[in-house]
């Protein structure tokens, strides 16, 4: 039986085919049943072109119509129908110059980037493999459909494709995409950084990271990705570290910022297009990561927060194997703290200039910190009327 994600689509396939036209689950999904993991969402291609399919289902959004793609609401779920299509040259290594819908299911599949990305299967759960990619899968084989030179040179992001399917999937590259991986590795230099970085991340979270890393390395694709080229040496020792794959995408950030060990590495990271909120994160981590060296304080776990330091703790331990780590130790030690914010603190700087009678200033800011500190570390309790009158004994009202 099909899993419960493919037969709740099943009635949009039948509606497609009952209005005279083929449609099929394709792509990861079809892959991903096969592997027996979990999938999150379903493809469809159809020969209906996007106007009929619009005709087929009364409620749809167009997403991508140029391109083929219509997004079908049915029974309070989006499903996104494509257009079988074929492809013209890519001058710019990533998207075809033109377009064309066709009605050939095998014309769609011949397109795609690998056999195993290649498959079809219709609602009853029939797979149509032109390209042999359910055996490719059970060898566990990363094979492209057709030349893998002239699917390279089509679209350049598809080598980080192959790496991150290596990282996720455990699989080996068949010998002729693998040459052509290295002879083609320059081509990524036309790739937007904002597609190779999350390419990357995605290689970065995957459960065979350490054999991802070493492909990028090996072929030489490291050189196009952000400032990388001259850090071979610290790739290699970082694909090869023990406990690698046991680290999480964030954690496996970090360890790869300690190797590289850039003097700014929020630079280093805002050449990767990151996020705001992860290059502040991780050059926090970066910063925790170097005082964890001589021990956890209660200072430093509160002002890590609890995220960064079991983040930083595995990291340490898998730096550090002989090394008296304990993530659950920090854990404990966390919960332990006599506070984990400033919004937990029982004064506000209000309650400071109150008892002053003072002005705000920067001078409410200093106490606030000489008072989270001393609660920290058990000098006074979060005790409001108690840090007052220690306030006033320290001479600091």
């Amino acid at each position: 039986m099909l899993p419960t994600i493919f037969q709740q689509a099943v009635p949009v396939l039948k509606k497609l085919e009952k209005a005279g036209f083929e449609a099929y689950f394709v792509g990861g999904s079809v892959r991903d049943y096969l592997l027996g993991r979990t999938i999150n969402d379903v493809d469809i291609a159809t020969s209906a072109y996007p106007e009929e399919v619009k005709a087929v289902f009364p409620k749809t959004v167009d997403i991508g119509i140029e391109h083929g793609t219509v997004l079908v609401l049915e029974e309070g779920r989006e499903y996104e129908i494509t257009t079988f299509r074929t492809e013209s040259s890519y001058t710019d290594y990533r998207r075809p110059d033109k377009v064309e819908f066709i009605r050939s299911l095998d014309g769609d599949l011949k397109r795609r980037d690998f056999t195993m990305n290649s498959m079809a299967m219709d609602g009853d759960g029939t797979i149509i493999d032109p390209y042999h990619g359910r055996e490719d899968i059970q060898n566990g084989l990363i094979r492209t459909v057709g030349s893998p030179e002239m699917r390279f040179t089509e679209d350049a992001l598809r080598m980080m494709r192959a790496v991150r399917f290596v990282s996720q999937l455990g699989f080996n590259l068949e010998s002729t995409t693998l040459i052509s991986l290295s002879d083609h590795s320059k081509l990524l230099a036309h790739i937007a950084v904002e597609r190779k970085t999350m390419e990357f991340e995605k290689t970065l979270a995957g459960r065979w990271k350490r054999e991802g890393l070493n492909l990028l390395v090996d072929t030489g694709l490291y050189k196009e990705l952000p400032f990388l080229s001259g850090y071979r040496t610290q790739l290699k020792a970082f694909a090869d570290l023990p406990g690698l794959d046991s680290l999480n995408k964030d954690q496996a950030w970090l360890v790869l910022l300690t190797y590289i060990g850039e003097e700014d590495m929020q630079a280093f990271l805002k050449g990767w297009r990151l996020p705001t909120k992860m290059i502040r994160l991780r050059s926090k981590e970066l910063d925790i990561l170097k005082e964890r060296h001589t021990g956890w304080t209660k200072t430093l776990l509160y002002r890590a927060g609890l995220d960064a330091a079991l983040n930083v703790e595995k990291v340490y331990g898998c730096l550090e194997p002989s090394s008296d780590f304990s993530v659950e130790r920090v854990m404990e030690q966390y919960r332990k703290l006599a506070i984990s914010s400033r919004q937990e603190l029982d004064v506000t700087g209000t309650d400071l200039m109150v008892w002053a009678d003072q002005k705000g200033g920067p001078w409410v800011k200093e106490r606030l910190l000489e008072i989270e500190s001393a609660i920290i570390n058990e000098t006074i309790s979060n005790d409001k009327e108690e840090i007052r009158r220690w306030l006033v004994t320290c001479n600091r009202l």
